[in-house]
Protein backbone atom coordinates (compact mmCIF):
# COMPACT_ATOMS: atom_id res chain seq x y z
CA UNK A 1 0.00 0.00 0.00
CA UNK A 2 1.44 3.59 -0.78
CA UNK A 3 1.29 6.79 1.23
CA UNK A 4 -1.11 7.93 -1.12
CA UNK A 5 -3.73 4.67 -0.68
CA UNK A 6 -2.78 5.30 3.20
CA UNK A 7 -4.36 9.01 2.90
CA UNK A 8 -6.96 8.75 0.83
CA UNK A 9 -8.18 5.98 3.04
CA UNK A 10 -7.39 7.96 6.64
CA UNK A 11 -9.13 11.30 4.18
CA UNK A 12 -12.32 9.09 3.99
CA UNK A 13 -12.06 7.99 7.73
CA UNK A 14 -11.77 11.73 9.11
CA UNK A 15 -14.32 13.39 6.82
CA UNK A 16 -17.30 13.09 9.29
CA UNK A 17 -14.39 14.37 12.16
CA UNK A 18 -12.57 17.57 11.45
CA UNK A 19 -11.59 18.39 7.59
CA UNK A 20 -7.80 18.26 6.60
CA UNK A 21 -6.57 21.81 5.24
CA UNK A 22 -4.34 23.26 2.18
CA UNK A 23 -2.17 24.22 5.17
CA UNK A 24 -1.56 21.11 7.17
CA UNK A 25 -0.65 18.85 4.27
CA UNK A 26 2.10 21.20 2.83
CA UNK A 27 4.82 20.24 5.02
CA UNK A 28 4.09 16.49 4.27
CA UNK A 29 4.49 17.50 0.81
CA UNK A 30 7.33 19.90 0.87
CA UNK A 31 9.47 17.67 3.61
CA UNK A 32 10.46 14.46 1.08
CA UNK A 33 11.32 16.66 -1.58
CA UNK A 34 14.15 18.83 0.84
CA UNK A 35 15.18 15.76 1.96
CA UNK A 36 15.52 14.10 -1.35
CA UNK A 37 17.53 17.60 -2.92
CA UNK A 38 20.02 17.40 0.05
CA UNK A 39 20.38 13.94 -0.29
CA UNK A 40 21.30 14.25 -3.51
CA UNK A 41 23.05 17.65 -3.42
CA UNK A 42 25.32 15.84 -0.58
CA UNK A 43 26.68 12.99 -2.26
CA UNK A 44 28.29 15.24 -5.60
CA UNK A 45 31.52 14.93 -6.59
CA UNK A 46 33.05 14.79 -9.94
CA UNK A 47 32.70 11.14 -10.14
CA UNK A 48 28.99 11.77 -10.09
CA UNK A 49 26.42 9.73 -12.20
CA UNK A 50 24.19 11.77 -14.87
CA UNK A 51 20.96 10.01 -12.97
CA UNK A 52 22.01 11.49 -9.72
CA UNK A 53 21.93 15.00 -11.02
CA UNK A 54 18.78 14.35 -13.04
CA UNK A 55 17.07 13.62 -9.35
CA UNK A 56 18.52 16.34 -7.78
CA UNK A 57 16.98 18.65 -10.38
CA UNK A 58 13.08 16.27 -10.55
CA UNK A 59 13.43 16.97 -6.65
CA UNK A 60 14.10 20.96 -7.07
CA UNK A 61 11.31 21.70 -10.30
CA UNK A 62 8.98 19.44 -7.60
CA UNK A 63 9.59 21.51 -5.14
CA UNK A 64 8.89 24.85 -7.54
CA UNK A 65 5.83 23.68 -8.78
CA UNK A 66 4.73 23.33 -5.09
CA UNK A 67 5.67 26.86 -4.03
CA UNK A 68 3.67 27.53 -7.41
CA UNK A 69 0.49 26.04 -6.32
CA UNK A 70 0.59 27.34 -2.56
CA UNK A 71 1.30 31.21 -4.20
CA UNK A 72 -2.07 32.25 -3.47
CA UNK A 73 -1.47 31.38 0.65
CA UNK A 74 1.76 32.49 0.65
CA UNK A 75 3.36 36.36 0.82
CA UNK A 76 4.08 36.91 -3.09
CA UNK A 77 7.30 38.33 -2.86
CA UNK A 78 8.93 35.33 -0.34
CA UNK A 79 7.52 33.04 -3.05
CA UNK A 80 9.30 34.49 -6.10
CA UNK A 81 12.48 34.53 -3.90
CA UNK A 82 11.65 30.84 -2.78
CA UNK A 83 10.77 29.72 -6.50
CA UNK A 84 13.61 31.45 -8.02
CA UNK A 85 16.07 29.50 -5.74
CA UNK A 86 14.79 26.71 -6.74
CA UNK A 87 15.53 27.16 -10.57
CA UNK A 88 18.63 28.60 -9.95
CA UNK A 89 20.11 25.30 -8.14
CA UNK A 90 18.05 23.58 -10.67
CA UNK A 91 19.58 25.15 -13.89
CA UNK A 92 23.12 24.56 -12.01
CA UNK A 93 22.27 20.48 -11.12
CA UNK A 94 21.45 20.40 -14.92
CA UNK A 95 23.88 22.12 -16.89
CA UNK A 96 26.71 18.68 -16.43
CA UNK A 97 23.74 16.66 -17.26
CA UNK A 98 22.79 18.30 -20.85
CA UNK A 99 26.86 17.52 -21.83
CA UNK A 100 25.53 14.18 -20.91
CA UNK A 101 22.13 14.38 -22.87
CA UNK A 102 24.64 15.37 -26.23
CA UNK A 103 27.17 12.59 -25.40
CA UNK A 104 23.60 10.20 -25.81
CA UNK A 105 22.21 11.57 -28.35
CA UNK A 106 25.91 11.68 -30.37
CA UNK A 107 25.63 7.97 -29.73
CA UNK A 108 22.23 7.38 -30.76
CA UNK A 109 22.73 9.49 -34.03
CA UNK A 110 26.52 7.53 -34.50
CA UNK A 111 28.22 10.39 -34.82
CA UNK A 112 32.09 10.55 -34.41
CA UNK A 113 34.83 12.74 -32.75
CA UNK A 114 33.23 14.12 -29.99
CA UNK A 115 33.26 12.03 -27.80
CA UNK A 116 36.36 13.19 -25.85
CA UNK A 117 36.07 16.70 -26.35
CA UNK A 118 32.18 16.55 -24.72
CA UNK A 119 33.62 14.77 -21.27
CA UNK A 120 36.05 17.09 -20.94
CA UNK A 121 33.62 19.61 -21.25
CA UNK A 122 30.65 18.34 -19.22
CA UNK A 123 34.04 17.49 -16.65
CA UNK A 124 34.50 21.32 -16.19
CA UNK A 125 30.82 22.09 -16.56
CA UNK A 126 30.03 19.43 -13.27
CA UNK A 127 33.15 21.06 -11.23
CA UNK A 128 31.37 24.63 -11.52
CA UNK A 129 28.07 22.91 -10.75
CA UNK A 130 29.41 21.24 -7.53
CA UNK A 131 30.96 24.06 -6.32
CA UNK A 132 27.78 26.16 -6.99
CA UNK A 133 25.34 24.04 -5.49
CA UNK A 134 27.84 23.80 -2.27
CA UNK A 135 28.35 27.30 -2.02
CA UNK A 136 24.62 27.81 -1.99
CA UNK A 137 24.49 25.83 1.06
CA UNK A 138 21.26 23.55 -0.10
CA UNK A 139 20.07 22.03 3.09
CA UNK A 140 19.82 25.38 4.58
CA UNK A 141 18.18 26.90 1.83
CA UNK A 142 15.50 24.56 1.49
CA UNK A 143 15.04 24.05 5.36
CA UNK A 144 14.61 27.60 6.31
CA UNK A 145 12.55 28.67 3.51
CA UNK A 146 10.00 25.42 4.48
CA UNK A 147 10.59 26.73 8.00
CA UNK A 148 8.88 30.55 6.39
CA UNK A 149 6.39 28.95 4.24
CA UNK A 150 5.31 27.24 7.39
CA UNK A 151 5.22 29.98 9.54
CA UNK A 152 3.11 32.10 7.09
CA UNK A 153 0.43 29.34 6.69
CA UNK A 154 -0.19 28.88 9.97
CA UNK A 155 -0.66 31.98 11.22
CA UNK A 156 -3.03 32.63 7.84
CA UNK A 157 -6.37 33.55 8.99
CA UNK A 158 -8.50 31.62 6.59
CA UNK A 159 -8.09 27.43 6.42
CA UNK A 160 -8.65 25.92 3.14
CA UNK A 161 -9.89 22.35 3.06
CA UNK A 162 -7.30 20.69 0.85
CA UNK A 163 -9.83 18.77 -2.00
CA UNK A 164 -11.15 22.15 -2.65
CA UNK A 165 -7.69 23.54 -3.12
CA UNK A 166 -6.08 20.93 -5.09
CA UNK A 167 -9.04 21.51 -7.23
CA UNK A 168 -8.37 25.02 -8.02
CA UNK A 169 -4.71 24.99 -8.46
CA UNK A 170 -5.12 21.72 -10.70
CA UNK A 171 -7.84 23.70 -12.83
CA UNK A 172 -5.95 26.85 -13.12
CA UNK A 173 -2.61 24.51 -14.36
CA UNK A 174 -4.47 22.81 -16.58
CA UNK A 175 -6.18 26.31 -17.98
CA UNK A 176 -2.18 26.97 -18.72
CA UNK A 177 -1.77 23.93 -20.27
CA UNK A 178 -4.62 23.97 -23.21
CA UNK A 179 -3.78 27.54 -23.61
CA UNK A 180 -0.43 26.64 -24.51
CA UNK A 181 -0.99 23.92 -26.61
CA UNK A 182 -3.26 26.17 -28.65
CA UNK A 183 -0.26 28.51 -29.05
CA UNK A 184 2.02 25.51 -29.88
CA UNK A 185 -0.21 24.31 -32.74
CA UNK A 186 -0.32 27.90 -34.34
CA UNK A 187 3.32 28.15 -33.84
CA UNK A 188 6.08 27.73 -36.49
CA UNK A 189 8.50 24.89 -36.36
CA UNK A 190 11.24 27.50 -36.06
CA UNK A 191 9.15 28.50 -32.99
CA UNK A 192 10.42 26.13 -30.40
CA UNK A 193 9.34 28.42 -27.55
CA UNK A 194 6.15 27.75 -27.47
CA UNK A 195 6.76 23.86 -27.71
CA UNK A 196 9.02 24.21 -24.55
CA UNK A 197 6.43 26.25 -22.69
CA UNK A 198 3.67 23.45 -23.29
CA UNK A 199 6.27 20.81 -21.84
CA UNK A 200 6.49 23.08 -18.58
CA UNK A 201 2.90 23.08 -18.13
CA UNK A 202 1.93 19.82 -18.81
CA UNK A 203 5.09 18.91 -15.86
CA UNK A 204 3.18 21.28 -13.53
CA UNK A 205 -0.06 19.30 -13.81
CA UNK A 206 1.91 16.46 -13.82
CA UNK A 207 3.35 17.25 -10.48
CA UNK A 208 0.42 19.03 -9.03
CA UNK A 209 -2.29 15.69 -9.82
CA UNK A 210 0.84 13.18 -7.99
CA UNK A 211 0.76 15.91 -5.01
CA UNK A 212 -3.21 15.46 -4.80
CA UNK A 213 -3.62 12.49 -5.55
CA UNK A 214 -5.53 11.63 -2.27
CA UNK A 215 -7.53 14.34 -2.57
CA UNK A 216 -8.75 14.45 -5.93
CA UNK A 217 -11.99 12.60 -8.47
CA UNK A 218 -10.26 9.17 -10.24
CA UNK A 219 -11.03 10.93 -13.35
CA UNK A 220 -8.38 13.27 -12.58
CA UNK A 221 -5.74 11.02 -11.54
CA UNK A 222 -5.82 8.74 -14.72
CA UNK A 223 -5.08 11.91 -16.48
CA UNK A 224 -1.24 11.27 -15.22
CA UNK A 225 -0.43 8.56 -17.91
CA UNK A 226 -1.18 10.82 -20.74
CA UNK A 227 0.70 13.77 -19.43
CA UNK A 228 3.75 10.98 -19.01
CA UNK A 229 3.02 10.22 -22.45
CA UNK A 230 3.30 14.06 -23.48
CA UNK A 231 6.44 15.05 -21.37
CA UNK A 232 8.28 12.24 -22.83
CA UNK A 233 7.52 13.18 -26.50
CA UNK A 234 8.56 17.38 -25.52
CA UNK A 235 11.29 15.66 -23.20
CA UNK A 236 12.75 14.28 -26.12
CA UNK A 237 12.44 16.99 -28.74
CA UNK A 238 13.60 19.43 -25.75
CA UNK A 239 16.76 16.62 -25.68
CA UNK A 240 18.02 17.53 -29.54
CA UNK A 241 17.03 21.33 -29.20
CA UNK A 242 19.17 21.84 -26.15
CA UNK A 243 22.04 19.79 -27.48
CA UNK A 244 21.88 21.98 -30.75
CA UNK A 245 22.32 25.05 -28.65
CA UNK A 246 25.60 23.76 -26.65
CA UNK A 247 27.34 22.87 -30.27
CA UNK A 248 26.56 26.11 -31.64
CA UNK A 249 28.09 27.53 -29.06
CA UNK A 250 31.07 27.07 -30.33
CA UNK A 251 32.91 25.50 -26.57
CA UNK A 252 34.14 22.41 -28.06
CA UNK A 253 38.07 22.14 -29.29
CA UNK A 254 37.00 20.16 -32.31
CA UNK A 255 37.25 20.73 -36.04
CA UNK A 256 34.23 23.06 -37.72
CA UNK A 257 33.67 19.33 -39.95
CA UNK A 258 32.68 17.59 -37.08
CA UNK A 259 30.90 20.24 -36.05
CA UNK A 260 28.54 20.82 -38.93
CA UNK A 261 28.28 16.95 -39.29
CA UNK A 262 26.73 16.72 -35.87
CA UNK A 263 24.61 19.64 -36.25
CA UNK A 264 23.44 18.25 -39.28
CA UNK A 265 22.26 14.97 -37.64
CA UNK A 266 20.81 16.95 -34.81
CA UNK A 267 18.80 19.09 -37.60
CA UNK A 268 17.85 16.10 -38.90
CA UNK A 269 16.18 14.22 -35.84
CA UNK A 270 14.50 17.52 -34.77
CA UNK A 271 12.59 17.47 -37.45
CA UNK A 272 11.23 13.88 -36.89
CA UNK A 273 10.81 14.29 -32.48
CA UNK A 274 8.83 17.74 -33.67
CA UNK A 275 6.57 16.09 -35.28
CA UNK A 276 6.26 13.58 -33.51
CA UNK A 277 5.72 16.34 -30.52
CA UNK A 278 2.93 18.08 -32.68
CA UNK A 279 1.33 14.80 -33.51
CA UNK A 280 0.71 14.26 -29.29
CA UNK A 281 -1.03 17.51 -29.24
CA UNK A 282 -3.26 17.41 -32.08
Amino acid sequence: MTLNDDRRDANRDDKRAKPETAQSRFGDLASPLIEEATRHASTLDKHSEPEELHKLRVALRRLRTLFWAYRPLLDEDFDTRQRAVFKYLATSAGSARDWDILLELMKTLDVKGLDEPVKTRRASVLATSIETIANADVKHVLWTGLKEANQQLNTGRKRVPVERFAKKRIDAARGQLKKRIKRALRAKRSDYAAYHEVRKAGKKVRYLLEFFDADIKPKLRSKVKSLKRLQKRFGALNDVVASHELLSQGTLDVGGSETRHALRALDAEQKQRFKAARKAIR
